[in-house]
């Protein structure tokens, strides 16, 4: 069997969906070939000669396209699923949710699609998610991200100047990115407070020096899957009222709250930024899906009333060294599941994993949310 994996062509995707180390792990298994799109890994890192050091083929882009299974990080467009071919398999981010042009399209074209998004949240599947890996990478870049655009210390320095006291951090949304957020905002020296709708967050907040803003009025707000339920619209404009109050007690806030195939939760108003002093920052994470403030413009920076709101797109990209290395492993360990011993793929929709990822197989679209 032979695995290719592809230049990135997404803008501003910088990660490679398999690095040296993962290909010298999965060619110890007899039978499989790697073919590396050259280029593929450069911007992460990883060189022509990495790859061909640990036993892969450097090859062009036909190359990779004539493979078994192609591997991908970032969301197929239209042209690029125009180029796979009916019995193909295929691995990636997919945003099989919300994108139901993909979905039809890979089933139109015979393709195999397992879409990373839809590993499920369980104990064994842990090291095969992606969503979480890639979120600890997000939550890490935007903390620093934040800081740099408040151009302040956030830790508390006492010089012979003067004192300046620690910034204070409020993220929202103590999903994996905004833990990772809450603890490099720790150990950058801000007073951090965290919020979140799921109780068993608050525990989790405070374990990383947090203090959990813990509002009561709110029941315990967790879903299947350990995500966040949607709130009512009653529940909403408490949530909304309060944060917008405590936005004017902070110096930064991180948003992080995310739905999967939903909009991202409106949770500042124009009001909190108003609330909020002049040289403030919030940084939106869940940009990309209409975000957490109001006023958040994906992709861009806005200033209104001096508070510098920040709408970065695919956060984990900024890190691409760590993030496809984290990646690349979720991968490896899902191929565990798919490879048998003499180099073969197969798929056994028995097992859980596989058949909540895989979105397409033999013309169809499988799975009754990503139909929906």
């Amino acid at each position: 069997m032979k695995i290719g994996v592809p230049r990135e062509t997404a803008e501003g995707e910088n990660r490679v969906a398999l690095v040296p180390e993962s290909v010298k792990s999965l060619l110890k298994r007899e039978g499989v070939e790697i073919v590396v799109e050259s280029g593929a890994g450069d911007v992460a890192g990883h060189p022509d000669s990495q790859y061909t050091e640990a036993g892969a083929t450097v090859g062009s882009h036909a190359d990779v396209l004539a493979t078994d299974l192609i591997l991908h990080v970032s969301p197929l467009g239209s042209v690029e699923i125009g180029e796979l071919r009916q019995g193909q398999y295929l691995i990636s981010h997919l945003s099989p949710l919300t994108d139901s042009e993909s979905n039809q399209a890979l089933a139109s074209a015979g393709v195999t699609a397992l879409a990373m998004e839809l590993i499920p949240r369980t104990t064994r599947a842990q090291a095969m998610d992606a969503l979480s890996s890639q979120a600890t990478a997000a939550g890490y870049a935007a903390t620093l991200i934040a800081a740099r655009e408040s151009g302040s210390f956030w830790g508390m320095l006492t010089t012979a100047a003067g004192t300046i006291r620690p910034a204070r951090v409020l993220v929202l949304g103590a999903g994996v990115a905004g833990l990772q957020a809450i603890a490099t905002a720790k150990r950058l020296g801000a007073i951090v407070t965290g919020f979140d709708i799921r109780r068993a967050a608050w525990e989790q907040i405070g374990s990383l020096g947090g203090r959990p803003l813990e509002l009561d009025f709110i029941p315990d707000a967790e879903d299947e899957g350990g995500y966040a339920r949607p709130l009512t619209d009653e529940e909403n404009q408490q949530v909304r009222d309060a944060l917008d109050e405590n936005a004017a007690r902070q110096d930064v806030i991180i948003t992080t709250a995310a739905i999967p195939g939903r909009a991202a939760p409106t949770l500042i108003t124009a009001a909190g930024v108003a609330n909020m002093g002049p040289g403030s920052v919030i940084l939106d994470l869940a940009a990309e899906t209409g975000g957490n403030c109001e006023l958040t413009e994906p992709g861009q920076t806005v200033i209104k009333d001096g508070v510098k709101i920040v709408g970065p797109k695919n956060l984990a990209s900024e890190l691409p060294g760590h993030a496809s290395q984290l990646y690349a492993k979720n991968l490896e360990n899902l191929l565990g599941l798919m490879i048998t011993e003499e180099g073969a793929l197969t798929l056994n929709f028995e097992d859980d994993i596989i058949d909540a990822a895989t979105i397409t197989h033999d013309g169809e679209i499988r799975g009754e949310r990503t139909a929906r």
